[in-house]
């Protein structure tokens, strides 16, 4: 049997170096080497990694369902003068899962951030979400207005009720989701993903790198990110749509303050420019950038003029 348990560390050790290897990969494509450290959050003292490139005023930037947090790097390469701090979700790259079922939705997100910022000694930050991301960011700004400086909100979210689960999620959810985490991913099936999340002329363009699919095929092969985001998602989804409590409600939406800028590809699927316009209406200081034939990860699309329109945002 100790033979058995070493075998197993074994291959644990290998499987996390090889993620690790693809992950150092991907970064340097950008020329950038993050350092890293885990907190312990919530109650049940979870632990989240967060990686940490530059210096200046902190922004923190929190991923959706396209990967983990190292999937900002090309946006983080157009960044000058900020502290980014990249935090993988829990259950994604080497943060811990927690038990969103314990819950409210709104409530654990808001604490585990909250919990996040105050272990690395940040009292303020702006506040970057992509995705799912967009609700955790906003989720922040209003239950701790003191916290959180500037708001950017990258890609369609579930952020108001005009907004459908996306057919992604939808299977992910359904009992389809189960033979679908033990698919291993392969480089063809993401560059498909990526094409109907709206990046098809980036992807026949060639401005998608290789090491972006290289990263997410062995983070796919490596660690549990599908089997817990499926495990959220059943959480906050139900067969007619999102959980209550899920969307922003018009008071909620009008309660935040912060200045927020929503950056959104015309070709992303979740949403519309006619949805997130009305929706930035109803934010008391919001705008509205669109990036032309962009998709659901828009820094994708023009990590250079995202990441100008950004940086002189949160300037």
């Amino acid at each position: 049997m100790a033979s058995d348990a070493r075998s197993m560390s074994a291959t644990t050790d290998d499987r996390l170096e090889r993620f690790r290897t693809a992950e150092r990969a991907f970064w340097g494509h950008y020329g950038l080497a993050p350092t890293e450290r885990s907190v312990n959050v919530g109650p049940s003292g979870g632990r989240v990694r967060v990686q940490e490139v530059g210096s200046g005023e902190p922004v923190v930037f929190i991923h959706g369902t396209g990967g983990s947090g190292t999937y900002f790097a090309p946006l983080i390469k157009e960044l000058t003068g900020f502290r980014c701090l990249v935090i993988d979700r829990p259950g994604w790259g080497l943060s811990s899962m927690v038990d969103y079922s314990t819950g409210e939705y709104r409530s654990i997100i808001t604490g585990l951030l909250r919990d996040t910022l105050r272990a690395l000694g940040v009292s303020r930050a702006h506040v970057v979400g992509a995705s799912i991301g967009d609700l955790w960011a906003l989720r922040l700004a209003q239950a701790e207005p003191s916290m959180v400086d500037r708001v950017v909100l990258l890609g369609g979210g579930p952020l108001t009720a005009e907004i459908e689960v996306p057919p992604f999620i939808r299977l992910l959810r359904s009992p389809i989701g189960q033979i679908i985490i033990r698919i291993p991913e392969r480089a063809g099936m993401f560059r498909k993903r990526l094409a109907g999340l709206g990046h098809a002329v980036s992807l026949d363009a060639g401005q998608i790198p290789d090491a972006f699919v290289d990263w997410h095929v062995e983070m796919s092969a490596t660690t549990d990110w599908a089997r817990n985001e499926r495990d959220m998602v059943r959480s906050i989804v139900g067969r007619g749509g999102f959980a209550p409590g899920l969307i922003l409600a018009d008071a909620e939406q009008e309660a935040i303050t912060q200045p927020t800028l929503m950056v959104y590809g015309t070709a992303d699927p979740v949403g519309s420019v006619d949805v997130w316009t009305r929706f930035t209406r109803k934010l008391p200081r919001a705008a509205l950038e669109l990036v032309e034939a962009g998709g659901h990860l828009p820094w994708y699309d023009d990590p250079v003029a995202v990441g100008r329109t950004i940086q002189s945002f949160l300037r």
